[in-house]
């Protein structure tokens, strides 16, 4: 009879719903402990220890390597060294250190106490970590514009008025047919345009300084004030960046990260308006001459950083920072896809993040397409730019990207422009 009455009892128990959850942020852990209705003061004690980390730290010694490990295990987290270094036979290692935020936090400072140059490493970890938390919500200001960051990711409609872009050239030439369009992508959705006035394709030339102005110039001017969305002009010139600013553009978006004209960074501080630093390796003419890296990601990152620091030396304010990893600039086909894999490590540097995929020859190469025939293609680089935090995306198809874009916000940060 006992028998029975267990066995009963067993058929009637419950089914417990264990899982592990899809957590990225502070803001993700602690959405989850107001939904089981924690404490605030509870919230705010848990929400560091709730998200696991892994920081890479480039060619320490084996000293400072033994040392970090130590101090890690010390403090609850890990570091993983190379095989040589633990073993005592090697000098230099990349170490891998992993924890929650507050156990990183808590090493941080650990090697602050220490010698062999750890302090400065440990100040490092802060700041990273510092910059991660740093890359949420954002107000970025364009004139009288603001575009909330990490609201959702905004769409850039390329407005090329150049007779040889890789893409759309001769299509808008002329003043009329440039203003033409920009009206049109502002009915296709877009939440901004770039207007460009010389081609940055592999292997272009470099256009004069007046014809660039004749091109750019008059396009702004008959936009006027009464155009609905902001104005960035894609040039790494400062005359024309000058001139732009002058007649209405609200951002700059320089190819070369101040590297080609450096009074740009001048004119840009002078201004106070938003610049996006790209990364090219190389220029235009020569770029995809065999580009080659180490590590893309790493070598991108380091020089994107470089570059913003440089444009805080001119005055830039760092809320009129931008960056970009200059998809198809100075990198082949695997270059892109390994920066495209690796979005969210640019996202975690705390600077709002632009991404120009449209129609690029990667695409092409990687499904065997021309460039008319890469929506497809690009839209997939959209819904993961959504998927990575991306603010920014740069597209030509503004009207399908604008959806894609939609679609993938509203399954990425919940809620859609049509709620039920």
């Amino acid at each position: 009879m006992i028998n029975l009455i267990e066995s009963a009892d067993f058929k009637k128990q419950k089914h417990y719903d264990v899982r592990i959850l899809a957590i990225e942020s502070e803001h993700d852990i602690s959405a989850e402990m107001e939904r089981i209705g924690v404490f605030p003061e509870g919230i705010d004690i848990m929400k560091k220890k709730g998200i696991f980390h892994v920081i890479l730290l480039k060619d320490l010694s084996s000293k400072q390597a033994v040392i970090v490990k130590q101090e890690a295990l010390s403090k609850g987290g890990e570091a993983a060294v190379s095989a040589k270094v633990a073993s005592l036979t090697g000098d230099i290692t990349d170490v891998l250190l992993m924890g929650t935020t507050e156990q990183l936090l808590r090493i941080s400072k650990g090697l602050m106490r220490q010698y062999f140059d750890l302090p400065e490493i440990g100040k490092k970890i802060s700041q990273v970590l510092s910059a991660k938390e740093a890359s949420g919500d954002k107000t970025l200001r364009l004139g009288r514009h603001s575009l909330i960051l990490g609201a959702k990711t905004y769409v850039m409609g390329i407005l090329n008025i150049t007779p040889d872009s890789f893409s759309d050239g001769g299509e808008h030439e002329t003043t009329d047919l440039a203003v033409e369009h920009a009206w049109s992508l502002v009915k296709q959705g877009a939440d901004i345009i770039d207007i460009g006035g010389e081609s940055t394709r592999p292997g272009s030339d470099p256009v004069p300084t007046e014809e660039e102005i004749r091109r750019v110039i008059p396009v702004i001017k008959r936009l006027g004030q009464d155009f609905p969305i902001p104005i960035s002009v894609d040039t790494y010139k400062s005359e024309i960046a000058e001139a732009a600013i002058a007649a209405g553009a609200h951002m700059i978006n320089d190819i070369s990260s101040l590297s080609m004209d450096p009074r740009l960074g001048e004119v840009v501080a002078k201004a106070g308006v938003p610049i996006v630093l790209m990364h090219m390796k190389g220029r235009p003419k020569d770029m995809q001459k065999n580009p080659e890296y180490e590590s893309v990601v790493s070598e991108v990152i380091k020089s994107l950083l470089t570059a913003a620091d440089e444009a805080k030396n001119y005055g830039i304010s760092n809320d009129n920072i931008l960056i970009d990893p200059g998809i198809g600039f100075g990198k082949t086909r695997i270059h892109n896809l390994e920066l495209l894999r690796k979005l969210k490590e640019l996202k975690n540097l705390g600077y709002p993040v632009v991404l120009g995929t449209s129609r690029k020859a990667f695409i092409g190469k990687t499904l065997g397409l021309s460039t008319g025939d890469r929506i497809e293609g690009t839209a997939a680089t959209v819904a993961l730019a959504v998927a990575s935090g991306i603010d920014i995306v740069r597209v030509h198809d503004v009207k399908y990207m604008a959806r894609v874009a939609r679609m993938a916000d509203a399954i990425v940060r919940g809620g859609s422009i049509r709620e039920g």
